[in-house]
């Protein structure tokens, strides 16, 4: 098993590889995952915080960052499951 240092020194080591000058740890790690990985791709925050282990979603909070692409994305899925449903769609654009 590995330790959290030698993750980190691993990942430290791969950043200089690929000439990545952005400080690369475990923790960030899973901060892009969380966000990046899980979250732009429609995985519901709920979800997200049993798959990253934790006990309460405001954990979860801290690690996912919501995005404007993101918020885009919910707005429009909201609009296609509401036009339709009122007389007056106008609103919805």
């Amino acid at each position: 098993m590995l330790s959290l240092d030698s993750i980190d020194d691993s990942l430290k080591n791969i950043a200089r590889e690929c000439s990545i000058d952005k400080q690369l740890s475990f923790h960030t790690r899973r901060h892009t995952y969380a966000t990046t990985i899980c979250l732009q791709n429609g995985v519901f925050m709920e979800t997200l915080s049993k798959m990253l282990g934790h006990k309460h979603i405001t954990t979860t909070q801290i690690y996912a960052k919501i995005t404007h692409p993101m918020i885009v994305r919910e707005v429009d899925m909201l609009k296609e499951k509401l036009v339709g449903k009122f007389s007056d769609v106008s609103i919805l654009r």
